[in-house]
């Protein structure tokens, strides 16, 4: 479909990617489709995803799947465990999809984006994002509501209405005072819980009451970013899109244990894993890492055991993306903070003092190290990608892993593994 370029007013469109995680599974289990089905967090401990139908049986986003079970039971409702590398791959595939109709988008999270669309004509705009949900559907599979106004802020608004029309999207233009009656404060882009208490208790309980309030009193009340979201309800645009992509500064790998872990070797196996995948992905963002914190802890919830916290940041000297070097510290440090007779329920670790891989540091043996690392790493990662994660381990991360996370529900679908593929009786 091609557009021509009427107006340069701008126009932003929030993308949101509709029951994100129910949508995946949906992708490979079409039986499943017009059915109640909902995404567990880790562990299979709290509903984070919902279809329109478990919604409407009364099953809340958030709630612990223990209070829903006889819910879900007593409705044939399809369970499943999160997998998140499948709704990665997938969000990556609707994002490309995504850059197709613009050169300026901000991935706001892993089923949301914006795109600016200033470069479409006024009378085109509606029917420009149709056609981006209607390409995204047809390319990943996945159902989309688009939402667009002149703001980030009113654009939200829009993705709240369009998610109610039959066509899944709304230009946010004409009328707009209207919409914003009907739109309760809590639902409103960068508000909050604590913000939203404060508004309701001053009797500001809607988008259109906000919209209106005194500049004076909104400085007074609030801080900088509530004053944008009142700029920008008037149609005022604040809050720019961020299309170039930040480095991270820090990096965190951390998993509530499947089952409580009481020995050291079971503690160290989760600390290798955990410093395996950060290692990757900080080598995948071209970064290496010059500080390491260990932590672990047990259930702050468990009344009937004595209740154990511990960290411990150890400075690396040099900075590296090593995976053996990293796990070399992380033991150590593991081993300082361990305690015998704990039941851990939760252990991580944080890469920190990030810098770019081209930040070189002086040292004399540094190119000789840093040639071989990067070798071995480079081929380490090829391996993990053609073959899946872990295909190259080492012996610290164990084969036998108890301690993982709970995966009851489990799809086991993996996008990147030919072994995952669905197959086809003829």
């Amino acid at each position: 479909m091609s557009y021509t370029n009427n107006s340069k007013k701008n126009k932003v469109a929030l993308i949101d990617c509709n029951s994100f995680y129910v949508s995946c599974e949906r992708l490979f289990n079409p039986k499943i489709n017009d059915k109640p089905v909902v995404v567990l967090s880790n562990n299979d401990g709290c509903v984070i995803s919902r279809s329109t139908e478990a919604k409407k049986i009364g099953i809340k986003m958030g709630e612990p799947y223990f209070k829903v079970k006889e819910l879900v039971k007593r409705n044939n409702v399809y369970i499943f465990s999160s997998n998140y590398a499948l709704y990665g791959d997938i969000s990556r595939r609707v994002m490309k999809t995504l850059k197709s109709f613009s050169d300026k988008i901000e991935i706001y999270s892993i089923d949301e984006a914006f795109v600016d669309l200033s470069h479409i004509g006024e009378n085109e705009v509606e029917n420009y994002g149709k056609e981006i949900r209607k390409r995204i559907l047809k390319w990943t599979g996945i159902p989309t509501s688009v939402g667009i106004s002149n703001t980030k802020t009113l654009s939200k608004v829009a993705n709240h209405i369009a998610k109610k029309n039959k066509t899944g999207v709304t230009y946010l233009k004409e009328n707009i005072d209207e919409s914003l009656k009907n739109f309760h404060i809590s639902d409103i882009w960068g508000v909050g819980k604590q913000l939203s208490k404060l508004y309701i208790k001053n009797g500001i309980d809607t988008a259109y009451k906000l919209k209106n309030i005194s500049n004076s009193w909104v400085k007074k009340s609030t801080n900088v970013l509530g004053a944008k979201t009142v700029m920008e309800l008037r149609g005022v645009s604040c809050i720019n899109l961020e299309t170039q992509e930040t480095k991270r500064k820090s990096c965190c790998v951390s998993r509530s244990f499947g089952k409580k872990v009481t020995s050291l070797e079971k503690l160290k196996e989760s600390i290798t894993t955990h410093c395996l995948n950060a290692a990757e992905k900080i080598r995948n963002d071209n970064q290496t890492a010059r500080a390491i914190t260990i932590y672990i802890r047990t259930s702050p919830f468990d009344k009937n055991r004595k209740y154990y916290s511990n960290s411990i940041s150890i400075d690396l000297p040099i900075s590296t993306s090593n995976s053996l070097e990293l796990v070399k510290k992380a033991i150590d440090g593991l081993k300082k903070i361990y305690k015998c007779g704990y039941f851990y329920q939760k252990a991580g670790i944080v890469l920190s003092k990030l810098n770019e891989n081209s930040e070189k540091e002086f040292n004399l043996l540094a190119p000789i190290m840093e040639n071989k690392s990067q070798t071995l790493m480079k081929a380490i990662d090829f391996t993990n990608a053609k073959y899946g994660r872990n295909a190259i381990s080492i012996a610290q991360a164990g084969i036998n892993n108890t301690w993982k996370m709970r995966k009851k529900y489990s799809s086991k679908i993996d996008t990147a593994s030919f072994d995952f593929l669905p197959k086809i009786q003829i």
